[in-house]
């Protein structure tokens, strides 16, 4: 009984280890391939830059000037003050002394309608005198003057969404560098995804689509009860291998800072996996399954060699998936600025997945009710 239960473990670890290494070449190395192009395209069509804030007087004094000073010809900036009560309004009110491209939507607290990040969203996009919508955060600082031009100009032919990369600044911090290694594997899965025709989220740090896209899908309203999604959700929704399209390029980052504690991560990871249930059967279940398997693979593997059942072969298998991952990763990493983080893999590959699963639970069965 002993050595069937064994085998049997043993042959679901290799099982894992045939999916995650589909996942790898199928998924990750699209991405690995793929060049963004490195002259600045010129670019003529308006576009609108929104930004929803809440108490974010300190950010919008550092990262917005940045933003209206894009080298950009046509474009304009519109900041939605969402019920804040610090100096928020007082920051906008000098910036829009300076800025002609500045535009200030005000939201102000009512004491029974509670309202979150996709009606601030929403009034912005209506307030918005473009066509081309262009997203970011507060706490968001473009990496170049150029983020604008290279978004922007993926809108042609049919792209109607753009995907774009929002990395963390650099820290010596562990909870910097763990944070940073899981932006960059969720970016590998979604932008591998969308090169391969299949685009199934995107962020909100970084990301743009059409006015018409947003108003004939109705906005948000198939979601509006739920607190997150005002990104990945509508593009789960809405994206297409037709419609969507992916800009990588240095100068297109808009980089923010990481957590500094444990709890503010749990926290913002907790909202995050809480739309995965939502999305599209076909993406549930792809996602699922890389977490899953990534998840046995390992604990079968501590299986394996605690009950010393082939444990050379069990470690093999191993070493090839990390030397795989190694090759594929490297390139990854170097194109959405983690090549450092490559050192760390081994580690923060095994809880990336236990945080998978246990936030993929918590987020399946726990509601949260604040965005900000």
């Amino acid at each position: 009984m002993e050595t069937y239960i064994q085998i049997v473990l043993f042959v679901l670890f290799q099982l894992c280890f045939i999916v995650q290494l589909y996942y790898l070449v199928s998924n990750h190395s699209r991405l690995s391939g793929y060049k963004p192009v490195e002259e600045l395209p010129q670019v003529l069509i308006p576009v609108s830059v929104i930004i929803s804030a809440r108490n974010e007087a300190q950010n919008l004094q550092e990262n917005l000037p940045f933003i209206l000073e894009q080298n950009y010809p046509d474009f304009e900036v519109v900041v939605i003050n969402d019920c804040s009560y610090d100096r928020s309004d007082e920051v906008l009110e000098d910036l829009q002394r300076q800025y002609s491209r500045l535009k200030v939507v005000t939201i102000t607290e009512h004491d029974r309608f509670k309202t979150g990040k996709k009606f601030a969203l929403t009034l912005g996009i209506k307030a918005s005198k473009n066509e081309y919508l262009l997203f970011t955060d507060a706490d968001c600082k473009p990496a170049s003057v150029n983020w604008i031009a290279r978004m922007a100009a993926n809108f042609g032919n049919s792209a109607q969404i753009v995907l774009g990369y929002s990395p963390y600044y650099k820290t010596n911090k562990f909870i910097s560098r763990f944070t940073r290694f899981e932006t960059l594997k969720t970016a590998m899965n979604y932008l591998s995804c969308a090169l391969k025709g299949e685009p199934y989220m995107g962020i909100g740090r970084n990301l743009a689509y059409t006015k018409t896209l947003f108003f004939s899908a109705k906005g948000f309203a198939s979601h509006m009860h739920i607190l997150s999604g005002d990104d990945d959700l509508f593009v789960n929704q809405h994206a297409t291998a037709n419609n969507t399209a992916v800009e990588i390029h240095p100068e297109a980052f808009t980089y923010t800072a990481a957590k500094t504690s444990w709890a503010s991560y749990f926290r913002q990871k907790k909202r995050h996996m809480s739309v995965g249930k939502l999305y599209r059967k076909r993406d549930r279940v792809m996602l699922s399954f890389d977490a899953v398997s990534g998840f046995l693979f390992y604990i079968l593997l501590a299986l394996c060699l605690v009950l010393r059942y082939e444990p050379l072969l069990a470690l093999g298998l191993w070493l090839f998936r990390l030397i795989a991952q190694v090759i594929i990763y490297n390139k990854n990493f170097k194109k959405l600025d983690g090549k450092d983080l490559i050192w760390y893999l081994p580690f923060f590959d095994f809880i990336y997945y236990m945080y998978l699963t246990v936030f993929g639970l918590i987020g399946a069965f726990i509601k949260t009710t604040q965005w900000k």
